[in-house]
């Protein structure tokens, strides 16, 4: 998961959201069915790179629409432990900035 995370970051530094979603749901997918709260998180996060794709097609609505489902599965981040959980809180601010800065809400 750690070389997940990594190049989820790197690939939204480089406005490759699809690929930042690919890159999560390498980890995310095969986990999905179990609804823990780290796997929601994880969903939580897929979901902001397709907020920010949607947002670079100029579907602005459905950005807002699909940034509300990171929304909904942020608070998880404290009802879990997990080796990475100091990689999911770096990446927090990063994602929350990158929406303020597009406008996304």
């Amino acid at each position: 998961m750690f070389n997940c995370i990594k190049r989820f970051k790197e690939s939204l530094d480089m406005s490759q959201y699809y690929d930042a979603h690919e890159h999560l749901e390498e980890w995310w997918f095969p986990k999905r069915k179990t609804k823990t709260p780290e796997v929601l998180f994880v969903k939580g996060l897929i979901n902001c790179a397709v907020s920010f794709e949607l947002h670079k097609k100029q579907r602005y609505e459905n950005a807002n629409i699909v940034w509300q489902n990171y929304l909904k599965y942020k608070p998880l981040i404290d009802q879990f432990e997990s080796e990475y959980k100091d990689e999911y809180l770096k990446l927090i601010p990063i994602v929350e900035i990158k929406a303020y800065n597009k406008g996304i809400k």
